[in-house]
């Protein structure tokens, strides 16, 4: 069984263009995402997917130059460009991550691909961001397999299915088998995706903080309550809904 993460990145943003190669304490974001994600255990391999617009030439060639397996598709359609992605690279199981989440947790997506790489089949799709939330908004991980992603990819045809990949799987758990995977306390009060400058502040904080010691999403969460003037930084935005 072949597991890989696609991980899924754009140059355009409305509210901070060009922010998956923002500078976050000496690297891009995009390659603290990578760094972070290829740490997990459970994956075969790790690329990075974008669209075939003009715009994102840019995130191609940057991608070869660090030598990071990349995929281009279409621009709107998401989810096609994740079928055929994982098409391409023949992959069984599907970890999802998005480029604006430098703290990506390795620990987490081992935990959220484990529900269905080692559920002998019970689950179709498994998430750490079903409401209720318990997690930090930014270390967001998907898994699903190859067949619901086909499956999603041949019945779902709204605009917000084919923009945000996963809606059609985890709104019909009569079509699919769902598991939300939480957290023994709630910490969802953290915001760590990155979205505006007052995200990319605190995450370039945070990053400061450790330096270059090795860190986990428990580690950033005790620095956030030892620091927490950082919460007030970005605690006023509100998060876009998919």
């Amino acid at each position: 069984m072949k597991t890989i993460a696609i991980i899924q990145a754009r140059m355009g943003s409305s509210r901070l263009p060009g922010k998956v190669l923002l500078d976050i304490c000496g690297q891009p974001m995009l390659a603290r995402v990578v760094s972070r994600v290829s740490q997990a255990s459970a994956l075969d391999e790790v690329i990075v997917a974008t669209s075939t617009s003009r715009d994102d030439d840019q995130l191609a060639l940057f991608c070869e130059r660090y030598s990071w397996s990349c995929f281009r598709g279409s621009q709107l359609d998401v989810l096609d460009r994740f079928y055929r992605a994982a098409s391409a690279f023949r992959a069984d199981v599907i970890v999802r991550v998005s480029a604006d989440c430098p703290l990506i947790d390795p620990e987490i997506t081992d935990q959220v691909a484990a529900a269905v790489i080692y559920a002998s089949g019970q689950y179709d799709y498994a998430a750490n961001m079903l409401p209720p939330r318990t997690f930090p908004r930014g270390v967001d991980v998907e898994a699903f397999t190859f067949e619901a992603l086909e499956r999603t990819w041949h019945e779902a045809e709204d605009a917000s299915s084919r923009e945000h990949v996963t809606p059609w799987i985890y709104h019909n758990p009569d079509r699919f088998r769902v598991v939300a995977i939480k957290n023994d306390t709630d910490e969802s009060e953290h915001r760590w995706t990155v979205d505006v400058p007052e995200d990319l502040e605190v995450v370039r904080l945070i990053f400061g903080h450790f330096g270059s010691t090795e860190f986990r999403w428990r580690d950033v969460v005790d620095a956030c309550r030892q620091n927490p003037e950082w919460f007030r930084i970005n605690a006023h935005i509100q998060q876009r809904a998919a």
